[in-house]
């Protein structure tokens, strides 16, 4: 028997007259018919239902972040994939990262009606196809950092034969979206787990509020592999680049010393390092965004499961899901900051953008590129 059918039967036979309380104050989903209504965990139920004024200034918030992420995004994958120099292995994986915030943008029109509508408008089948999208983004945003990293890792601590190529690269992306898509599967067809409302009705998430044995275990399921394993290996292949560069920079000193010399470096292994390391901040960056914008989600989800369900009222539940948001339109902007490359073919292409992006800071990378092609650059 499908567990989903349980669960909505239940749901039927306790659904309660909360249509508005003793102040005349309406409850969440008190327009809602109870065909939809079974759908909504009861846990938010309980609530008064926000003022108009929230739901304007989230839609003006959502406004903004899509935006901010279609205009970052799309330049990303429009530059990253037509310029000749920044086809390269490792920019597979900034395209493909580009590619998961683009889809988490793309669920934006359902939140906004939504908001505009205040509450459940869309109905069940909008906020499946709303929870599906944002799953796909978010864990493959995970998995695709948890890659960056170790290309980064790879080019930084065995530059001469630890560098990925375009087919190593495209396999692990492959891979990414083979590991994100059961994930979010499962949960829309109630294989495993569900996608259901939170927060203000107006956006949809996994359920985490359900007191089942088999969705705690789901929760933690999804907790340790879309969340804990990317992160710690993004905290892993992270400390040995720093430990790496720390060990590395130690024994130059050591050397120039031995050798009455201020420096071993020359002006263009200057230059080099200083683009190498702007590009590994830049990734460096991104990925610590992606750790500090789901961490509260992350906890939110948690404290559902296995928590006190009292500390999660509507308005608290949705500042992590903009903090979530918000990670998509920032990733490429780090990109246009940070990344040498990057930066110089915006300002051939948009020179009314004035970014005045110095060639000698790309010279470096090409000198890396001609001598070694594999070298990567995101």
């Amino acid at each position: 028997m499908n567990p989903g059918h349980n669960l909505t039967v239940t749901s039927q036979a306790r659904i309660l007259d909360f249509r508005e309380n003793g102040d005349g104050i309406h409850k969440l989903g008190w327009n809602l018919p109870e065909e939809e209504l079974i759908h909504i965990p009861e846990h938010w139920r309980q609530f008064d239902e926000p003022e108009g004024c929230l739901h304007l200034l989230l839609g003006l918030l959502y406004i903004v972040y899509f935006i901010l992420a279609i205009t970052g995004n799309g330049l990303v994958i429009w530059i990253f994939s037509t310029a000749k120099p920044l086809r390269t292995a490792s920019n597979m994986f900034v395209v493909n990262l580009a590619i998961f915030d683009f889809l988490i943008m793309a669920s934006f029109p359902i939140f906004l009606y939504n908001t505009f509508q205040r509450g459940y408008a869309v109905g069940f089948a909008g906020c499946q196809a709303y929870a599906f999208m944002g799953s796909i983004a978010g864990i493959g945003a995970g998995m695709t950092n948890a890659c960056i990293a170790y290309d980064r890792y790879t080019t930084i601590t065995s530059p001469l034969d630890g560098k990925l190529n375009r087919t190593k690269a495209l396999i692990l992306v492959i891979l990414v979206w083979l590991y994100t898509i059961p994930w979010s599967v499962m949960p829309l067809l109630e294989i495993w787990g569900r996608f259901t409302a939170e927060g203000f009705l107006t956006a949809c998430s996994f359920d985490y509020l359900t007191n089942t044995f088999e969705n705690r275990v789901f929760v933690g399921c999804i907790f340790a592999w879309s969340y804990a394993l990317p992160m710690s290996l993004i905290i892993f292949f992270y400390s040995q680049i720093v430990s790496k560069i720390f060990s590395h920079e130690k024994a130059l000193r050591e050397q120039a010393k031995k050798m009455n010399v201020k420096s071993l470096r020359s002006n263009q292994d200057t230059q080099k390092e200083s683009a190498e390391v702007r590009i590994a901040k830049a990734a460096l960056t991104v990925c610590f965004l992606y750790v500090a914008a789901w961490t509260p989600y992350a906890t939110v989800s948690l404290i559902g499961a296995f928590g006190d369900q009292a500390l999660l009222t509507p308005g608290v539940t949705m500042i992590p899901a903009c903090f979530c948001k918000c990670v998509a339109c920032l990733d490429p902007y780090v990109y246009a900051i940070s990344h040498p490359r990057f930066r110089l073919e915006l300002q051939k292409r948009l020179p009314w953008l004035a970014i005045k992006e110095q060639e000698h800071s790309d010279s470096a990378s090409t000198a890396t590129e001609t001598s070694a092609p594999t070298q990567a650059e995101a």
